[in-house]
């Protein structure tokens, strides 16, 4: 979410419009953590939604919890992470609160923990679920073995983790493949990856295919790069930040295209810098 303090800073009017200019371009999802803005994000969010006076059902929020930061607004000496029950309640609780909704479609863990209590958090995600404050439960940026250990004791149905075609780990080291297997749906944040942060021999690679490809599907640079990330079998769903007006109205352009086999390759090779073997 860049809308708020680490992003664009929006007002709450500007929060409003980027709303409604999101339903009805087709986008309805919301992803949010408690420490987006140094925890100030979800507040901003919050205030604008409960103005807008949109309709909670039009809708779904996601927020995330664990990742502990040093702010006048939490009593930490050091970054840390912290999944206890009562942590993972209070948190849930207090994103409830500043969202202005009654619960969450989905709870995810932010970051895994070296000192993962797996009783602790299917306690939480059970009590949350029991008292409807969460509708789902999934974790953001864990391995398959830790997938695997959260699996033991509660059931995972998302996983976000950093996925772009400058970043292919997750197609080569399992991650991808042991989500298709357990039937955890990947999201992916970052989708553009630094195709247009950097100028290095790989994006430039990348952007002189994205363009050629664009002009052949009739969509801009970016739309390329989600359509991209679409066409692997494992559903992905991007989570893409921006406060852009005109891309937010075209991203929804990426379900409407099929990138043929040879293409989705080209960039492949571009990303790599080599063909396949």
């Amino acid at each position: 979410m860049t809308w708020g303090a680490w992003g664009k800073n929006c007002s709450t009017q500007q929060i409003i419009e980027l709303i409604n200019l999101c339903l009805e371009s087709g986008i309805s999802t919301f992803d949010h953590a408690d420490i987006y803005g140094g925890y100030t994000t979800e507040e901003d969010f919050g205030k604008a939604f409960g103005e807008s006076q949109i309709n909670r059902k039009d809708i779904q929020l996601i927020s995330k919890c664990g990742i502990q930061m040093m702010s006048e607004k939490r009593n930490n000496t050091i970054k840390h992470y912290a999944y206890s029950k009562e942590y993972i309640i209070a948190s849930a609780e207090q994103s409830l609160k500043h969202l202005q909704t009654d619960y969450l479609d989905l709870l995810l863990l932010h970051r895994p923990s070296p000192l993962l209590q797996v009783d602790e958090i299917a306690e939480a995600v059970e009590k949350l679920k029991i008292d409807g404050k969460i509708l789902d439960f999934g974790v953001s940026n864990f391995t398959p073995s830790q997938s695997d250990l959260i699996e033991t004791k509660t059931k995972i149905n998302y996983n976000q983790i950093e996925f772009s075609v400058t970043h292919l780990d997750p197609m080569i080291n399992g991650s991808l493949d042991h989500m298709q297997t357990n039937r955890i749906t990947p999201m992916c944040w970052s989708p553009l990856g630094t195709v247009f942060r950097k100028d290095d021999e790989q994006s430039q690679r990348i952007q002189k295919v994205a363009n050629e490809l664009a002009s052949k599907y009739d969509v801009t640079d970016d739309i390329i790069l989600l359509a991209w990330i679409l066409k692997h079998p494992a559903g992905i769903l991007p989570v893409c930040g921006t406060s852009d007006k005109g891309r937010l109205a075209n991203l929804m352009q990426a379900t409407t295209i099929e990138i043929e086999l040879q293409d989705w390759f080209s960039l492949w090779t571009a990303s790599t810098g080599k063909d396949v073997d």
